[in-house]
């Protein structure tokens, strides 16, 4: 088929705290799928059947009508996917990409770019990605789960003098964006930290703080990208730094050792793997002063920003940004 003969539903929005991000991705990709010549559906799912009349409206700072997650279902069951050939899924964080967006596409028989439903619902939870990434030999930093329903910081603090030391990063477990994440170089931070994350989650994760090398490898259908390095101005890779221009810089290729970077791109492909990943993603590491890589997460839709990662790393093998958006279109689209 032709460009100009595939509608494509582009999923933006929702109602999850990385809102703004899902709606910047949005604007990339709509741009170069206009560019590439495919016909768009604009969708956001948190609107429900209600949906803004106007393209403009999407994209605005101030929501048009209710944001509320009980809108998805009435979205997926309206007339909205009636002529969509595919959907291209840039929602971000809670159910776009935990798995419960592409269960509802999947039960109206609609198809999505992406990973299924398990490898989205294993990828959206930390803890659960990290159990099968060890198990499959993808080194990663320890850690520990806590639950708010039997939250007690005093046998948390005994735990930790047992299996950890800080200072230790807390975050919620199945958050993206570095939302709801802090590092915690005492037991006063740590207690304001764990707060923290219980605002964002349920279950949030302790877990060892490596201090080194923030790097990250994208993988595009069955080609593992080269290894980018990125050099936050903050301490870490933040919010601030992940969407404001100018808040980091990167490199790519890295300019580690051959072998570093191949051994990156071998768990990589592994942790990838393991979790059922499909058409697209990026797996973030940390090598520590010595080199030694820990996987941090999986990112089964990473952004698609101006500032975000896999597209620079895409660029840096000649993949432009619309052939990129093209590749995993039609990558998705062969999967079927």
């Amino acid at each position: 088929m032709l460009n100009n003969e595939i509608t494509v539903g582009l999923l933006l929005g929702g109602a999850s705290p990385e809102r703004a991000v899902s709606k910047h991705s949005a604007q990339g990709v709509l741009k170069a799928l206009r560019k590439l010549g495919y016909n768009v559906v604009l969708i956001d799912p948190a609107y429900g059947k209600d949906q803004p009349q106007i393209e403009s409206e999407y994209f605005t700072e101030c929501d048009c009508s209710p944001i509320l997650s009980s809108n998805y279902i009435d979205t997926i069951n309206s007339n909205l996917f009636e002529d969509v050939d595919i959907v291209f899924n840039a929602l971000h964080g809670s159910w776009g990409e935990d798995g419960k967006v592409q269960s509802l596409l999947e039960f109206k028989k609609i198809p999505y770019t992406g990973s299924g439903i398990l490898a989205s619902a294993a990828s959206m939870d930390k803890h659960i990605t990290k159990t099968i990434i060890k198990h499959s030999g993808v080194s990663t930093a320890n850690w520990i789960l806590i639950e708010k329903s039997s939250f007690d910081f005093e046998k948390i603090k005994n735990i930790i003098d047992k299996k950890l030391s800080l200072p230790l990063v807390v975050k919620p477990n199945n958050q993206g964006s570095a939302i709801g994440l802090s590092i915690c170089k005492d037991i006063n931070e740590l207690e304001r930290g764990i707060e923290l994350a219980f605002q964002f989650s349920k279950n949030i994760l302790i877990e060892q703080y490596i201090h080194g090398y923030e790097v990250t490898v994208g993988i595009v259908g069955n080609q593992v990208l080269p290894v980018l390095e990125i050099k936050p101005k903050n301490e870490y890779y933040d919010y601030e730094c992940k969407y404001t221009v100018g808040m980091s810089e990167y490199e790519v290729p890295a300019k580690f050792p051959k072998e570093v970077c191949k051994h990156l791109q071998s768990q990589a492909r592994l942790a990838y793997n393991s979790v059922g990943c499909k058409n697209y993603g990026r797996i973030d590491f940390i090598l520590d002063k010595d080199l030694n890589s820990f996987c941090l997460e999986i990112n089964t839709l990473p952004g698609l920003t101006s500032t975000s990662l896999l597209p620079k790393a895409a660029l840096a093998t000649g993949i432009s940004f619309e052939q990129l958006i093209d590749r995993i279109i039609k990558t998705s689209l062969n999967e079927l």
